[in-house]
């Protein structure tokens, strides 16, 4: 069964090729059924974000009406960048299986190294600057989020 939702992470990451995206494909599977799937679509979308992994995610957190993808395993067609990472991390997703992994993916020039190593280092010897400002006022947020009886984590 989990040959056939890699497959189709693999047949979406050839169609993103196809129509001017990247080579990238995922689909989210809960109870084993698909039930969200994305191929990059960064340069035709416009948007950086449009990764396939954050685009099924998306899909799927549709497909269910929740942003809680507990239980669900996210299959890619190459080991997640560390935004996608991420994403699958807040979603909750319970498991990862791919196919490329990020050497794969820097010999074709898709490099996240310098992402891990950046993310590694002190913020005063990040190569991109990273500042703190109105932290006195940003707080009152984080106060109201705090105080608020009924808010729903995640």
């Amino acid at each position: 069964m989990e040959e056939m939702f890699m497959r189709r992470a693999v047949v979406l990451s050839c169609q993103g090729v196809a129509e001017g995206g990247g080579p990238f494909g995922a689909v989210v599977v809960k109870a084993g059924v698909i039930i969200g799937e994305g191929r990059n679509n960064v340069v035709p979308g416009q948007d950086p974000t449009q990764h396939a992994e954050v685009v099924a995610i998306r899909a799927a957190c549709a497909a269910l009406g929740t942003h809680d993808l507990s239980g669900a395993t996210l299959y890619t067609s190459c080991e997640p960048c560390p935004m996608c990472l991420a994403a699958t991390w807040w979603a909750r997703i319970g498991e990862i299986v791919y196919g490329n992994d990020r050497a794969d993916a820097a010999r074709i020039g898709f490099d996240d190294a310098a992402i891990y190593e950046e993310v590694a280092r002190p913020m005063p010897a990040r190569a991109l600057p990273i500042r703190r400002l109105l932290s006195e006022e940003a707080i009152a947020a984080f106060q109201l989020w705090d105080a608020k009886p009924d808010k729903i984590r995640y």
